[in-house]
């Protein structure tokens, strides 16, 4: 989504009701949160289905916000890919909200290797700022959206992935940039499929502990990688680096390796279902610090080329 057409987004007939909602349509509402740069950011909201249970051992389901994926050169918050996986979850009792966000790296000639840093650094910045916009509009109007702002789960799909760990990132280390959330907020777990967090101070460090993770990664990727690349100071971390830093910290995460994946896995919503659900009963619901490191191989996960998300490196 580029800022030149956000506008362009849903129709006008779609018009603001009361100020704060579009027109509600099958269980899903579309609200705008923030404007930035001429660009009208929106969200949607996907409530549970009728007769679902919002429950687990008495404690509610968590809301998923999920920022789609992309390169930070394209996608969409509604993608052929994700409203299945929303709708699943809604079955399943969890309200989803899928969030709008600005394209950092839209219609630029990204350049490669090291001069690649700073432009992806701004697009991440960018694509995190918009996050937490959204979580503080969430936050605000918990009440009217039917969220609980300490029962938020965050979760992305490659470029998203890597805002959502990012944005668990500076929070967790206090940065300015998660100024703008509430004091003391943090998301109540972070699930990541095919993502990595970008340090321009060498190895990951963090002041605070972070919230449960779920990392979902395949072990072949090069579009996002699963291990780490390391420019002097910087470094972009993938799954397998994360990992290894939370798990020498002792911290919550739970690491899923699909052997001889590419980035496909950013796409597998429905077959890694079952993890996501045990991680989100588990490690967020009941608060176990459950720990899996797991090297998948698995002929029922379906190796395939992304159809929908561009690579991170394509400067198209």
């Amino acid at each position: 989504m580029n800022a030149k057409h956000c506008k362009t987004i849903l129709s006008v007939t779609l018009l603001i009701i009361a100020g704060f909602g579009l027109a509600a349509q099958n269980g899903k509402s579309t609200y705008l949160y923030a404007e930035r740069d001429t660009c009208e950011l929106f969200m949607d909201v996907y409530e549970p289905s009728e007769g679902s249970e919002t429950a687990f051992e008495g404690h509610a389901k968590p809301t998923v916000l999920f920022v789609f994926g992309g390169g930070f050169i394209g996608g969409k918050r509604d993608g052929e890919a994700y409203v299945p996986w929303f709708r699943l979850l809604n079955d399943n009792g969890y309200k989803v909200i899928a969030i709008d966000y600005r394209l950092g790296l839209k219609g630029m000639d990204v350049p490669s290797g090291v001069r690649m840093v700073k432009p992806l650094q701004n697009a991440i910045r960018m694509a995190v700022e918009d996050l937490f916009s959204a979580t503080c509009y969430i936050v605000e109007n918990a009440a009217d959206l039917g969220v609980d702002p300490e029962n938020i789960v965050l979760s992305g799909s490659s470029a998203g992935a890597i805002t959502s760990l990012q944005a668990e990132y500076e929070i967790s280390n206090r940065t300015a940039i998660a100024g703008v959330l509430p004091e003391g907020f943090n998301y109540a777990g972070v699930m990541s499929f095919a993502g990595a967090i970008l340090s321009d101070k060498g190895k990951l460090k963090y002041a605070a502990e972070p919230c449960p993770q779920l990392l979902l990664h395949g072990t072949a990727d090069k579009t996002v990688n699963y291990g780490s690349i390391r420019f002097f100071s910087w470094g972009f971390f993938g799954s397998d680096s994360i990992a290894e830093r939370l798990s020498g910290f002792g911290y919550n995460y739970s690491i899923y390796r699909y052997k001889d994946h590419a980035h496909d896995i950013a796409e597998h919503f429905i077959s890694t279902f079952p993890e996501q659900i045990r991680f989100l009963e588990a490690n967020v619901m009941l608060g176990s610090k459950r720990i899996v490191d797991a090297l998948v191989d698995d002929p029922m996960v379906e190796k395939f080329e992304s159809a929908t998300l561009e690579s991170l490196y394509d400067s198209k």
